[in-house]
């Protein structure tokens, strides 16, 4: 490892901004530095200052990176921590990652599922912020459901259930998380090589054999659209394949919401309508979708797991996962004690829902939060009577609200103007497909 007399903080600095590439050794450099500043505490303590990786994350955001520099890049922040082993798993490990979307539960079915047809899932998950939805924050809405587990309880829950989802720990990919934080406040959020990079060194870190990326596209979803998807996409996809990860991408909807509820509870109590066999079509689809991708990744392609939702083991596996996390999979969920429906204004086709406009209006009923540190209510969010190319009547529910606090319905509303549009009853919509486009190495 070079010491830290090796490199300057300003060359390396200058380097990126006038467009030229980053050795190995000074991406090692810069990555260790930035990182022991973070075990420190203080943004000073490392060789590195906040203000200078402000920099050089500007840098890499205005001139890019080749694929050799994010590789290096990330394979750093992975090794500025520990890296998981699920060597002592009998079975396959296969994960899968979304990158956020209104309405996304997808991980609460899907984990059970493909752990019910043969595969380990330990699955890392975090909580929502702004519009987009946390996976954490729906299964806490599970009465006793416990988040943070030790690397030893991870794997025990993993061998005794089939499958895990819960918070990463601190020593996962430490220099990341000061990054990430950094990248919020700069105007970097948007760099897709810091972006993949980011997502890519926890997955890695996380030791799965297999991962299956689940890149959204609309208003909903980070990337708006399909071009800048689809460059994430594959630029994840290359990272995963070259730390020796079998990755596969697919680029999907969210142009609306997935399912028929915002909100933690009530996209648990929808989960559970999907592994009882029943549920939304596109929540079966894609919950499907990504199961045969996982499983075909980690060698176990000849299970359907449709089957696993019809039979009723992939249920199984989900109380087994949520009672070795001290959940309770029987209580009742908690339900917000004030609603307020959203009527449609006529007759028609309901030509369009706007994901964005739902989840800012679920966040603003409390379903999300604003700051890392803010509560969230179990409750809270928005229930969707019809989904768009749907029939819709005049005078009947479109929309149903739920919050604790009746005064935050005027803000919400405020958030649903120009949310939906209907068009006349023979008008056909023109719908982008639920699975967009599918990206391999």
């Amino acid at each position: 490892m070079s010491s830290a007399s090796d490199f300057d903080a300003v060359d390396i600095i200058r380097s990126k901004r006038d467009g030229e590439e980053l050795s190995d050794a000074q991406i090692d450099w810069v990555i260790e530095a930035y990182a022991r500043g973070a075990a420190a505490g203080d943004g000073r303590s490392g060789a590195i200052a906040d203000e200078q990786m402000s920099a050089l994350a500007m840098a890499i955001l205005l001139n890019g990176m080749s694929r050799r520099e994010i590789a290096r890049w990330t394979d750093a922040m992975v090794r500025s921590g520990t890296r998981m082993d699920w060597s002592g798993v009998a079975r396959p490990t296969a994960d899968k990652h979304s990158t956020g979307g209104v309405g996304d539960k997808i991980t609460l079915p899907l984990a059970p599922t493909v752990a019910a047809c043969g595969a380990a899932v330990p699955q890392l998950s975090g909580r929502g912020l702004g519009h987009t939805g946390g996976t954490l924050d729906k299964f806490e809405s599970i009465s006793g459901w416990r988040a943070s587990l030790s690397a030893a309880e991870m794997l025990a829950v993993v061998q005794e259930a089939g499958a895990v989802v819960c918070a990463a720990t601190d020593d996962l990919a430490p220099a990341d998380k000061r990054l990430y934080a950094l990248r919020d406040v700069t105007g970097t959020v948007e760099s897709i090589p810091l972006i993949a990079s980011s997502i890519m060194s926890k997955k890695i870190a996380e030791g799965t054999g297999a991962l299956v990326l689940d890149v959204k596209v609309g208003s909903g979803a980070f990337m708006k659209d399909a071009e800048n998807a689809t460059e994430l996409a594959r630029t994840m996809v290359q990272l995963g394949t070259d730390a020796g990860v079998r990755t596969v991408a697919l680029l999907t909807n969210m142009q609306t919401p997935l399912g028929l509820t915002v909100g933690n509870a009530l996209e648990v109590r929808e989960s559970v309508e999907v592994l009882a066999g029943g549920g939304p079509e596109d929540v079966v689809e894609l919950t499907v979708t990504l199961a045969r991708e996982m499983l075909a990744a980690a060698g176990l392609g000849e299970t359907d797991p449709a089957d696993a939702l019809k039979d009723g083991s992939a249920m199984d596996v989900w109380r087994r996962m949520v009672m070795a996390q001290g959940g309770a999979p029987d209580a009742p969920l908690p339900s917000a004690r004030e609603t307020h429906t959203v009527l449609a204004p006529a007759s028609g086709v309901l030509a369009q829902l706007d994901a964005y406009r739902v989840g800012v209006a679920a966040w603003r009923l409390g379903a999300g939060r604003a700051r890392k540190e803010d509560t969230v209510q179990a409750g809270a969010g928005v229930e969707i009577h019809a989904k768009p190319g749907a029939h819709v009547a005049g005078g009947e529910p479109l929309l149903t609200l739920h919050t604790d606090e009746p005064q935050r319905f005027e803000r919400a509303l405020e958030a649903l103007e120009g949310a939906y549009e209907i068009a006349p009853s023979n008008a056909r919509p023109d719908l982008l497909p639920l699975i967009i486009d599918r990206v391999t190495a």
